[in-house]
């Protein structure tokens, strides 16, 4: 296998998995295994988000997809995306972005994706804030389908 500059990522139906530089591939079944090769200073922003993400939604599903944990309610809400896994959109630190960004009500959120290098960094009240916003798009988005049911 060529050495690599950066980790690459493959995919197959169950599960996916990282190329590191040295070459070994990982194969990550579960958020938990996947969070085990991130590297201390990423992991400790990654488990800092998760906190503040199941604060604010405790009935939300976490799931492994692209090789991230993508946090859902009734469709996907949020993701969290550390450097670590190569994404043209992430090249360093760890971002949490949000899936319906476009639909936000307040046009102050001018980002779907924030960038964090250490959790100092984590404005909290603004990302629950987010959150918040999050889950009554993703309310909005039940409902309507609902709707077109009946």
């Amino acid at each position: 296998m060529p050495k690599t500059t950066r980790n690459t990522l493959a995919y197959s139906r169950e599960w996916a998995f990282i190329i590191m530089e040295n070459g070994q591939e990982i194969q990550c079944k579960t958020v938990d295994e996947f969070l085990g090769y991130l590297p201390q200073s990423e992991l400790e922003i990654v488990l800092f988000l998760r906190k503040i993400i199941f604060e604010c939604m405790q009935d939300c599903k976490e799931k492994l997809t692209y090789n991230v944990p993508f946090y859902y309610r009734h469709s996907r809400i949020c993701y969290i995306w550390p450097a670590t896994i190569p994404w043209e959109k992430m090249s360093k630190s760890v971002g949490i972005g949000f899936c319906k960004g476009d639909s936000f009500l307040d046009e102050t959120f001018e980002n779907t994706k924030f960038t964090f290098n250490s959790v100092d960094e984590v404005d909290v009240a603004l990302l629950k804030e987010k959150i918040q916003e999050a889950i009554l798009i993703d309310e909005k988005i039940v409902k309507a389908r609902r709707r077109k049911i009946q």
